[in-house]
């Protein structure tokens, strides 16, 4: 749901009825991973996607009949060897979708107007949703924040607000949505819960060091993938907002003191594009001891021989070393400024999915390399 927040936002600002269906936990092929959302408004007027096309249809009639009776279910659709035609995922995978109407009158509304209001604004939040138990319990949402507060709640036992609240905050604290699998009154006892929770957090940071050709089209890219991109440059002639019009920042100061300063995060990416040994050597030795997602240095292979060696006489470790992605990017051939921006995005997708970076054509390695969602097991019967 917190996908589509931007538009969600304005349809609950304006009023609108609407009722939004979420992937709650998938297995297989499915296409979309939990949190993907697709909503309907009283208009008929749907934004959004849950599985790529496959069972668009009837999810928004899914979303229809909420709309209608005010229910909050949960449905599961697969492959069906059976009949071509029938409701299914092509693709050969199960996915389990929620569906809540989102009323004037509904309890969930202001929660989930709430959260969609802290996701458009690109705020912290997780939103905690029933997603399987007694009936009483499904439409309810709590929505919890960084400081470990919240509103809302499932209106049961009050220690079950409390534990959810406080799984919840675990998973934004990670940046990650899934499911937890609670009992109804806050522990293992009474009757099992799931409990989808969603969170929205800032975007992934990018920081290009090196004001040049490439980094202008690794800018474009980054943006394009949803990263906070930063391109920071000790040269003022270069780093300027003429020549990195799409940037979110342009910082003009030595890289290596501009990355003492600034914050990172384990979802950040470092590329090191300036390959000038008076840059990268005090850059790298602090880059590569930070707890980031990814560091990548341009340069040549004499470079990057040259630069390991500079490096090792600073006192950076083997073991330090081997988190360097240098030369940076996938071998693709390539050679224009574009082209090596998709070579360096693409390593970034694959450290980060745990791609191979080998062509799909012939091999056997899965498509998609996030886990199954352990809660496929774990979800009955559809309400």
């Amino acid at each position: 749901m917190l996908d589509i927040a931007e538009e969600l936002n304005r349809w609950a600002g304006q009023g609108r009825d609407f009722a939004v269906a979420t992937v709650v936990a998938v297995g297989g092929s499915a296409p979309r991973q939990p949190g993907a959302a697709l909503a309907v408004d009283a208009d008929g007027t749907a934004i959004g996607s849950v599985s790529g096309g496959c069972v668009e249809g009837a999810v928004y009639e899914l979303c229809e009949q909420a709309l209608r009776d005010g229910e909050t279910v949960l449905e599961r659709f697969g492959y069906s060897d059976d009949d071509a035609f029938a409701v299914g995922l092509t693709c050969g995978g199960v996915i389990d979708i929620l569906v809540t109407p989102v009323r004037a009158a509904d309890p969930v509304r202001p929660v989930v107007a709430s959260a969609l209001a802290a996701a458009a604004e690109g705020e912290a939040a997780a939103v905690a949703r029933i997603a399987s138990g007694p009936p009483e319990l499904m439409g309810r949402a709590l929505l919890v924040r960084p400081d470990g507060s919240y509103d809302g709640g499932f209106g049961a036992h009050p220690e079950l607000d409390r534990t959810v609240a406080a799984e919840a905050g675990a998973f934004l604290d990670a940046g990650r949505t899934g499911t937890l699998e609670i009992g109804e009154r806050g522990s293992r006892c009474g009757a099992p819960l799931t409990v989808l929770v969603e969170s929205s957090v800032p975007p992934p940071r990018m920081i290009v060091f090196g004001a040049i050709d490439f980094a202008a089209a690794l800018v474009r890219v980054g943006k394009f993938l949803g990263h906070h991109v930063t391109v920071c440059d000790a040269r003022p002639v270069f780093a300027t907002r003429t020549r990195f019009p799409e940037a979110d920042e342009i910082v003009v100061e030595w890289p290596h003191r501009y990355l003492e300063r600034t914050d990172v995060d384990a979802r950040t990416v470092l590329c090191v594009l300036t390959h000038d040994a008076k840059f990268d050597v005090p850059l790298l030795k602090l880059a590569l001891r930070l707890p980031v997602a990814y560091v990548g240095a341009m340069g040549s292979r004499r470079t990057h021989l040259d630069r390991n060696a500079r490096l090792r006489e600073v006192g950076v470790t083997d073991l330090e070393l081997s988190r360097l992605r240098s030369p940076i990017g996938l071998d693709l051939g390539a050679r224009t400024p574009e082209e090596t921006a998709l070579s360096i995005a693409a390593e970034i997708v694959a450290a980060r999915r745990g791609g191979s970076g080998v062509s799909l054509t012939g091999a056997h390695t899965p498509i998609h390399h996030e886990p199954e969602s352990a809660a496929m097991g774990r979800i009955g019967s559809v309400a």
